[in-house]
């Protein structure tokens, strides 16, 4: 797989699965404008990037904010990839789930993706084509105790790539998910043992690394997935499916 001559922008790109796929689609060949709110993580991958002989800038913006959406889409509206990977997800019971909490799940994970897409996705197709990758969660597909509002909000991104295939893909612009399992990040942390019981549930019996899920990134950002649209990829060890 080759991005040689493609630039791409990640949000979230700061950590996580997020900071894997900037290092992947770099590692495979594409520019990468890494976005997030915190510079000095936003620097540090670029330096990581730059160190290993790729390509890479940082622009600062908060997704729950919508001026910096409309100004982050504008100061990378050419690109050539999309990856919408910023997220929240607040845990807990619906009836303990404030106002504020539901308001910021849906404003960053499918407000600003939205907003995103409408600005980059129509002059990827004036010229001539693109990729749009979003990342969703196995919450979206199967419920999951104490994730209603973040599985809501996913499961909105899995019916935005739906609705923009059929929007955009007759324009040449590719749009599929990655719905990722349990997977080892900074955020994952907090989880404590729980992470572990949850990862015991799938059947590779394991958390994913963050390169497994930037791996099924960078396949559907690559002409290798050329005939791909509209899909929603489990990388998920297999949960969805039992």
């Amino acid at each position: 797989m080759t991005l040689h001559g493609k630039t791409a922008l990640v949000t979230g790109g700061t950590s996580g699965i997020g900071r894997a796929v900037a290092k992947r689609l770099a590692a495979d060949g594409a520019e990468v404008i890494v976005t997030g709110r915190d510079r000095q993580r936003g620097e540090e991958v670029v330096d990581a990037i730059m160190a290993s002989g790729g390509k890479a800038r940082f622009i600062a913006a908060d997704l729950a904010s919508f001026d910096d959406v409309q100004r982050l889409a504008e100061a990378a509206s050419d690109v050539d990839v999309l990856v919408n990977d910023a997220g929240v997800f607040p845990g807990g019971p619906t009836d303990q789930t404030s106002q504020e909490a539901f308001d910021l799940t849906f404003d960053v994970n499918v407000k600003a993706p939205f907003f995103l897409t409408a600005t980059i996705a129509p002059r990827m197709a004036a010229k001539g084509g693109g990729a749009i990758i979003n990342i969703s969660t196995m919450a979206a597909t199967i419920g999951m105790n104490g994730l209603a509002a973040y599985g809501a909000s996913k499961a909105a991104v899995d019916s935005l790539t739906k609705a923009w295939t059929a929007e955009y893909g007759p324009r040449g612009v590719r749009v599929n998910t990655v719905a990722p399992g349990p997977t080892r990040t900074p955020a994952s942390v907090a989880m404590g043992d729980m992470f572990d019981v949850l990862a015991a549930t799938v059947p590779a019996g394991r958390g994913a690394d963050p390169t497994e899920i930037a791996a099924a990134v960078s396949f559907l950002a690559s002409e290798d997935a050329s005939f791909v649209y509209g899909a929603i990829l489990h990388a998920d060890g297999g949960r969805v499916a039992v």
